[in-house]
């Protein structure tokens, strides 16, 4: 698999060898949500066993860091914008957020 960092090489790692994913893809480049401050590309879309966790689909951002500060304004406005996007178009079985680990993306669907 074709990563972008070093925090998406480990994420891909744990998601190789995870009980309760099904299936994971890196979304193409082509693969956008239009925002007001230009189209943004979420990095990833899992599925998970149903069953095993909350939200069985999964869309995600993966960011070395999770501090507001050290992320650029123009990624937090298409973040906030993601979110409100993800929000009004999907049931409580997909969810999507920004996550620096496995374990933070295993808090969050579980």
């Amino acid at each position: 698999m074709i990563t972008d960092s070093n925090v998406e090489r480990e994420f891909v790692k744990e998601l190789d060898t995870s009980a309760e994913v099904v299936v994971y893809a890196k979304l193409p480049k082509g693969f956008f949500i239009p925002t007001p401050v230009g189209n943004y590309n979420p990095d990833w879309a899992i599925a998970f066993h149903e069953g095993a966790v909350k939200h069985i689909y999964f869309i995600a951002e993966t960011k070395g860091t999770m501090l507001s500060m050290e992320l650029r304004k123009i990624e937090e406005c298409k973040i906030e914008c993601a979110r409100k996007f993800f929000t009004k178009i999907t049931s409580d079985q997909v969810k999507y957020d920004v996550v620096d680990s496995y374990g933070k993306l295993m808090e969050l669907v579980k």
